[in-house]
This record gives C-alpha cells, sequence and structure tokens, in this order.
C-alpha cells in the first residue's frame, strides 16, 4: 500500500539556478525526475518525487526552482518555492564552489526561525575546494562524479532528522497500557466515504492495533449497548467530534473520553496551544474575522464542518455577528487582520506545515486552535476530553 504524503519525510532542495539541485535530486533517487540543463531557468516548478529512502522510510522530495532565476515568470516561481518551506521538515541547500551569499544566507535565516533542519551541499568540489564557516551540516562532493553521493547523502541527511520523525509519535496508543480496550465512537453520515472510514479513524485503529489494544469500534446510536456488554469499562473512549455530545452524554464521567481530532491537535500541532487559542472565543466581538484553515480541498457537503457546523457553534456560543472565512491548500494567507484560526485535523498534511503555521500565527498575535478543540469548548466539554493528556510530557 502506498504511504500517504502526509506521513512521509517532507524534504525541500534550494538554491540558485545551475548549481546541481536537480542532478542531485536525480543521483539520490536514481531516476530522471528533473530535467538538468545548462539552460537557466530549467526547473519552472516545483517537482515532487516520493520514494523510500533507506534507511529513512518513505519521504517525498521537493525541487524548487532557482531563487536567483531571471527568466520569464521568475517572481511566481520564487514565490512557490518560498511557500514550499511551510511544508518541509528538512531543507537542503544546494551551492557549489562560489560558496553562500545573500540568496542562500535568506534561505538559512528563515529556516532557522521557523526550526528547520537544514544540510548545506557544497557542489563541484572537484574542480574547487571551499570551507564553508559557520554553518554545523556541510557535505562537500561532486554531485555529477562522486560515486559515493547517494551514502554520504543518507549519512548526513540521517542526522538531521526530527526527534519526532525518528521516534514516531503515537495517536493515541501511548495514553493507556497495552491490553487496555478502547472503543472508537465513528459515526456514519454524510461526511463518512460510501464503503470507507475516514483517514484519522483508520490511522488511529491501526495505531491502537499496534499498541496491543482490544479496540471495538461502534456508532454512536450503539455506544450504550456496546459499554453495556463490555464486562469492564473501557480505558479510553474516542469519538468523531460531531457526535462529542451525544457521546459525552452516554459515557460515565469516570471513563476518559477525547476525540479523533483533538488527538491530531497533539499529532500534528502543539495541543497545549491549540487549547490556549480556544479561549479566545470569549473574546470575540461583533465583525470579528475569524479564519477557518483546512490542509486541503475538498467538495463541501450541505452539513459541511468547517463551513456549516463549526460557524453555528461558534456564533451559538458567543452569541456575536462573526464574519467566517474559509481556505483550503497549503498556501497561507495574510492573517494579519484576523481575531482567532481555526486549523482542521490535518490528516492530509505533516506536521512541520502545521508547526510552521503555528509559528506564524503567534507571529502576527493571532490565537490558533484546531476543530475538535473548538467543538468541545463550545459544548462546554473541553475539560474533559483534554484531561487524559494531563500526565503526558
Amino acid at each position: 500500500m502506498k504511504t500517504l504524503k502526509s506521513m512521509r519525510l517532507q524534504i525541500g532542495v534550494f538554491g540558485k539556478t545551475n548549481v546541481g539541485k536537480s542532478s542531485l535530486l536525480n543521483r539520490i533517487t536514481n531516476q530522471e525526475i528533473s530535467i538538468v540543463s545548462e539552460i537557466a531557468g530549467t526547473t519552472t516548478d516545483v517537482v515532487e518525487k516520493s520514494m523510500e529512502l533507506l534507511p529513512v522510510g518513505p519521504v517525498t522530495f521537493l525541487d524548487t526552482a532557482g531563487l536567483d532565476d531571471k527568466t520569464q515568470l521568475a517572481m511566481q516561481r520564487i514565490e512557490k518555492t518560498m511557500k514550499i518551506i511551510n511544508r518541509i521538515d528538512v531543507a537542503i541547500i544546494v551551492c557549489d564552489f562560489n560558496g553562500v551569499d545573500d540568496y542562500e544566507k535568506e534561505l538559512t535565516e528563515k529556516f532557522d526561525e521557523l526550526k528547520i533542519p537544514y544540510l548545506i551541499v557544497v557542489n563541484k568540489s572537484d574542480v574547487k575546494k571551499i570551507t564553508l564557516e559557520g554553518f554545523e551540516n556541510v557535505l562537500y562532493t561532486s554531485v555529477k562524479d562522486d560515486e559515493n553521493i547517494v551514502f554520504k547523502f543518507k549519512e548526513a541527511l540521517v542526522k538531521l532528522l526530527p526527534e519526532d520523525f525518528v521516534n514516531s509519535p503515537k495517536i493515541a496508543g501511548d495514553l493507556i497500557p497495552p491490553k487496555s480496550t478502547v472503543i472508537l465512537v465513528i459515526p456514519i453520515d454524510k461526511e463518512a466515504p460510501k464503503g470507507r472510514i475516514i483517514l484519522p479513524q483508520v490511522q488511529t485503529l491501526r495505531d491502537l492495533l499496534d499498541s496491543d489494544c482490544l479496540t471495538y469500534v461502534v456508532k454512536e446510536s450503539e455506544l450504550k449497548e456496546a459499554l453495556e456488554n463490555l464486562k469492564t469499562p473501557p480505558a479510553l473512549v474516542i469519538t468523531d467530534s460531531q457526535a462529542f455530545k451525544q457521546v459525552s452524554s452516554i459515557v460515565p464521567e469516570n471513563i476518559p473520553l477525547t476525540s479523533f481530532s483533538i488527538l491530531f491537535a497533539r499529532l500534528k500541532g502543539d495541543l497545549d496551544e491549540f487549547v490556549k487559542g480556544a479561549k479566545a472565543i470569549e473574546n470575540l466581538k461583533d465583525g470579528d474575522l475569524v479564519l477557518i484553515l483546512e490542509s486541503c480541498t475538498h467538495h463541501a457537503i450541505e452539513d459541511d464542518i468547517g463551513r456549516v457546523k463549526i460557524p453555528n457553534l461558534l456564533r451559538k456560543k458567543t452569541g456575536k455577528n462573526l464574519v467566517i472565512h474559509n481556505y483550503a491548500g497549503h498556501d497561507f494567507p495574510d492573517i494579519k487582520d484576523y481575531k482567532l484560526i481555526i486549523h482542521c485535523g490535518a490528516c492530509m498534511t505533516n506536521r512541520r506545515e502545521v508547526l510552521s503555521r503555528i509559528l506564524l500565527s503567534d507571529k502576527a498575535g493571532v490565537p490558533i486552535t484546531n476543530y475538535g478543540i473548538v467543538i468541545s469548548y463550545c459544548l462546554g466539554i473541553l475539560p474533559r476530553a483534554v484531561k487524559i493528556f494531563d500526565n503526558m510530557n
């Protein structure tokens, strides 16, 4: 089965034109996925390539246009290149024997700001040898002639891997002991694809199975009967956020309860920051702008969670006439005028992109939270929904 893009390590490849970015990527992947040419500006857009890179595992390389591109449409290409930064886990900067100048330094400053680890690959070292001062991770090589370039690159890359990628975090399996009983409440409603269940629910189920938990899947209409049939109470109940109110009324207070979206708030973002952001709901006033961010584009249904349910909950909770905008995709809009940002569960994107959005929101002074946190907050059950995490680091 193909690994989801959101679960792959995202590696951005940056640099000026004709320094060997595409040549490096072609050597690493052993495929001609990027056109190599002496003509400046050959790579005109971001080129993506997913592969298994042992011993790292599933990765996606993103080969970008040269930052010093002077060709037609150069500014649009560079703009796309810079937007990619918010999606990547690791960055590769390729330069040649001319070293690092303002173009590369601007990149390193951006990576440092977003806490993205990076490797500088100095290409064409066979032509002229140089030494870069002030950088921790540098690989000197000749992409064209170095027979050991793939091994050297992978060795350097492994040292850069983020801790949460090396030690893949659990979704829910670390919240309860092995052999624990867990009930997953999955409504079959308009948002459930026919014949399937949605991605966060699938991933949570797999995580619990990997953690040796006894896992039961029920609809909210069968939850009461399921609880009565168990000889001992479950260690945890996980529900779809849209059934939170009904499930909370059924599950006794002594049984921990949370939602898939809240689990993903921790997995893909910063749970504490999202909980703090939800408190800004109390300060919203008439006419305030609220941004609802979705990681992927999808066909909005009649009772869409991001376009209908959450806006209705917000207006009911605050009693205010809020102006709510929806934005979908990888791009990050201008947020300076917003009073609150509500992020989706982020099942279709990686943690780095969500963390980048949190950093950008914090820098702009705009509170940010997520779907599950907002729903439980508006329903008055947020303290219960996050209590299971109190003893976690």
